[in-house]
Formats: structure tokens, C-alpha cells, sequence
């Protein structure tokens, strides 16, 4: 796994938590999507349906900040691990989120790539983990990733009013990534990556862990950026 992920920028794990473990974090998860008084500030819709009767794509930012039982599972452990086998030791956690396309909602998540989101650091190390929590396809929405071939960012701009970003890219030589509950993959923040719109009558629900080397988060602390929303202005 290490040399696909360092080669292309993205792989596949078909198995990173046990079925005990998926129900543990879906019992979490669902908690958390359902109370929108305790995810106040750090949740958004994606899908920009803002306002609506249903969120499409329900985005819960730092979700371990209100519900601590998350950290405590063997998922964000094990994650860990293996982005340590793959970047090096000092990488950490930098954030994580949930991100939920509801039953019949069919709207996709554009391509783009997770860099044009966060600030420019000298060590440009990083890689999310996305593990599903359903059985994931095309039909409700899996993972697309373009290898990669430079660790450039390309223009982006916003989709919708206020939701994602995206960027224009071919996707001919895409390749769909369906999972078993359960598995993950893993993608650094210049992978071209985009999922589309869920059309069955299950929730699609995937955790996503986001890990860089121990001094940039450091940095992008000093720098007002931790992850719950608008970027904080540092008192000097």
C-alpha cells in the first residue's frame, strides 16, 4: 500500500476496523448527525442546501471535540499507523470530520483536491483516511481519485453558494473505489478526488481522518487554522 500511495497519491485498504468497530462508530456518528444543537458552528451542508428540510451532504467538522468517545476507538489509532508507515513518525492527527450524503439527495461532491482548502505549508506531507461505515458504490456515492503526477493545486472555485470547491480536471482515467463497511482508503491533499450524488434509501456515512507532520499543524495553529470553520485571526 505504501508504494501505490506514494506513486499515484491514493490507495485502497479493504479492511482497517473490525464489524464491531463499524457499529461502535456508526452508533457515534448517528448521535452526532441527529443533534444539530451540539454540532452548532462546526456543521455545514455541502450539497448547499442550507435552509432546506434535508441536508444533502451533511459535513460535521472536528467531531471528536464534542463527542470524545470517537478518539477512543481503535480506528483513529490504526489509521495513524499506517500514515506513519507511509509519510514518516511525526505525523499526527491534524482534524477529522463526518460526511453524510442522505437517502435520494443525488447530489455529488465535484472534484477537487483537499489542498485548495488549507493554507501553504513547506512540508506538504498529508494524507486522509476515509473509512466507510456502509458499504460504498457508485450508486450512493464512493470515492473517484485521478493519480497523481505533481503536487500542484488547480483553480477552484465554489459549486454551489457556500458549499463545496471545485475544480475542472478530465476524469477519464478515474478509478471507482467501492468498500465494504469497514474499509478506507487513504489520499494526500493534491489527489484529484470526487464522489457521486447518493440515489439509494441509505444514508452513506464516512468518517475521515486528516493527518500532516506534527510541526505544520503547529504551524497552521500559529496561524489561526484549526479546522472548526472560519480561520481564526491570531492575537499578536
Amino acid at each position: 500500500m505504501k508504494e501505490l500511495f506514494l506513486k499515484q497519491g491514493y490507495a485502497k485498504l479493504d479492511r482497517l476496523i473490525p464489524n464491531s468497530e463499524v457499529e461502535n462508530l456508526r452508533g457515534l456518528y448517528d448521535d452526532l448527525l441527529q443533534d444539530k444543537e451540539r454540532t452548532l458552528g462546526l456543521r455545514s451542508d455541502l450539497g448547499g442546501g442550507e435552509g432546506g428540510t434535508v441536508e444533502k451532504i451533511t459535513q460535521i467538522m472536528r467531531p471528536s471535540m464534542v463527542e470524545p468517545k470517537l478518539t477512543e476507538t481503535i480506528s483513529y489509532q490504526l489509521a495513524l499507523d499506517h500514515v506513519k508507515d507511509m509519510l514518516g513518525g511525526d505525523m499526527e492527527l491534524d482534524f477529522d470530520m463526518l460526511i453524510n450524503k442522505a437517502p435520494h439527495t443525488n447530489t455529488p461532491t465535484p472534484w477537487h483536491q483537499d489542498a485548495a482548502y488549507w493554507i501553504k505549508m513547506p512540508d506538504k506531507r498529508s494524507a486522509s483516511c476515509w473509512i466507510s461505515l456502509d458499504e460504498v458504490y457508485e450508486e450512493n456515492g464512493c470515492m473517484w481519485f485521478i493519480p497523481k503526477d505533481a503536487d500542484t493545486i488547480l483553480p477552484h472555485k465554489h459549486y454551489t453558494e457556500g458549499g463545496a470547491l471545485h475544480c475542472e480536471t478530465d476524469g477519464k482515467n478515474a478509478e471507482c473505489i467501492p468498500l465494504k463497511p469497514g474499509g478506507c482508503t487513504f489520499h494526500d491533499g493534491f489527489t484529484l478526488h470526487f464522489s457521486k450524488g447518493n440515489t439509494t434509501d441509505s444514508h452513506r456515512r464516512a468518517l475521515i481522518l486528516n493527518f500532516r507532520p506534527k510541526a505544520m499543524i503547529q504551524l497552521e495553529r500559529e496561524q489561526g487554522v484549526d479546522h472548526t470553520g472560519e480561520r481564526k485571526v491570531r492575537n499578536k
